[in-house]
């Protein structure tokens, strides 16, 4: 390493520009990863660019072309522009350089090092409201060159080590995408009644369907519901497997208040006080997401048919999925007493079934699945009907057997969550393997 020597990015880097005034065409555009990777991200027609003064990449002329984004150079917006990206058009605020006197993959990898990250961390940011660096700035960095045949020696071992480490990364790729598969496993196999064994013993889904309807009977007698429409039938057809002895299906209607949030006007919401509001932002998958929407206090009485209380679960009725699943999660006990927004249904918590047991079906494909069937390959945006909960189709085994499911899949589920740990601890280390083995190779 006696040979190494410092010199600033303005040795090794010719800043160029192809100015091209945009014209009535598509044009192609770039875009920049955080990691550095500089990629086509799509074409975008020459009358929706604001800015008619634009710059052309020419990897024709200029192969090894650098290119960095003023704004996103401090979060690793800064790479090499492959072929694919040959001809797109950029801003200004994404200049370019030939790389000259210094071997392009040695300097890409430089760029990455936590080396150079710190020496960009150092620069002060232009700007008030996007902070950006300028070109002028970057090309006083100094970097460490070596000989070109230290470069080279360089990449090789950088280049094993990442191919190594890319390795790790499959791996770890793989492993978690077994979980989520096994997940699904498990709570598919809950559902059907494979995951534990019957206890003759239990009372029959029967009798507890009669015990939730003379409930029903009841409380339209004292006048604290109105009676119910008859929810036709389940058909053979509907049907799509085969149940244990003692289950039953069910239409979801049967067993639970289902119902839809009210279209409050936009001038009744604030983000500073009064009762909290549930809308479509609010509903994940798997998981709730806090706002500060609320609506009048008074409103709560006004609209008591609207009330959502902590551990009623809350779906999603306006683009219910997303490529990670159903959006349907639990309401917390910081939105107890909340008012349900339109577009976003609601099921009540009732202590005639385990919702636990309601919940983890609710979460399995099967259901995704039924509802993206409803859609097919039509492109519409996926808008749910109340009558696709309501109608819905569920397996429902005897109270005690619900309990009995609930707890195994929370075990099932606990050691799956203990692997997933797992496999991100493998994933973080597999990350700081990589900064080491870069601070390790550019240190002098």
């Amino acid at each position: 390493m006696a040979e190494w020597k410092k010199v600033k990015l303005k040795e090794v880097l010719n800043q160029y520009r192809n100015t091209h005034w945009v014209e009535d065409k598509n044009y192609k555009q770039v875009t920049i990863s955080q990691t550095g990777e500089v990629s086509y991200r799509g074409t975008k027609h020459g009358s929706q660019i604001g800015r008619k003064r634009q710059f052309i990449i020419d990897l024709k002329n200029h192969p090894n072309t650098l290119i960095f984004i003023r704004q996103g150079v401090f979060n690793g917006g800064i790479g090499i522009c492959p072929k694919e990206v040959d001809g797109c058009l950029v801003t200004e605020n994404m200049p370019m350089f030939d790389i000259v006197n210094i071997n392009p993959e040695y300097l890409i990898y430089y760029l990455k090092s936590p080396q150079f990250k710190k020496e960009v961390d150092k620069l002060v940011p232009l700007g008030t409201a996007q902070k950006a660096i300028h070109e002028r700035q970057l090309l006083e960095i100094e970097i460490f060159l070596p000989s070109p045949k230290e470069q080279e020696e360089i990449v090789k071992l950088l280049k094993s080590n990442s191919d190594n480490i890319s390795e790790l990364d499959i791996i770890n790729n793989k492993n978690k995408n077994y979980i989520v598969k096994l997940k699904q496993q498990i709570l598919l196999e809950a559902v059907q009644g494979k995951l534990v064994k019957q206890d003759p013993k239990d009372e029959p889904a029967s009798e507890l369907l009669k015990k939730i309807k003379a409930g029903k009977d009841k409380l339209v007698k004292e006048g604290k519901i109105r009676k119910e429409k008859p929810l036709k039938p389940i058909s053979e057809d509907e049907i799509p497997y085969d149940l244990p002895k003692g289950w039953e299906w069910v239409r979801l209607g049967e067993l639970v208040k289902v119902f839809a949030g009210n279209s409050f006007d936009s001038y009744d919401f604030n983000d500073q006080k009064g009762v909290k509001a549930i809308k479509i932002t609010n509903v994940g998958v798997g998981e709730f997401i806090e706002t500060e929407d609320y609506l009048p206090e008074s409103f709560l009485k006004k609209y008591e048919d609207f009330k959502v209380n902590k551990g009623d679960i809350i779906i999603s009725l306006t683009r219910p999925y997303i490529s990670a699943g159903l959006k349907v999660c639990i309401c917390p006990e910081s939105y107890d007493l909340s008012l349900l927004n339109q577009r976003v249904a609601s099921i009540k918590k009732t202590e005639k079934i385990d919702f636990n047991y309601l919940y983890l079906f609710l979460r399995t494909n099967y259901v995704l699945n039924k509802f993206k069937s409803r859609f097919g390959k039509a492109g519409l945006q996926p808008n749910l009907k109340m009558g696709d909960l309501i109608d819905l189709e569920f397996p429902l085994p005897s109270i005690d057997e619900q309990k009995r499911i609930v707890e195994k899949v929370d075990k099932l589920m606990g050691y799956c969550n203990e692997l997933e740990k797992q496999v991100k601890d493998n994933q973080r280390n597999s990350e700081k393997l990589m900064v080491a083995v870069l601070k390790e190779s550019f240190e002098k």
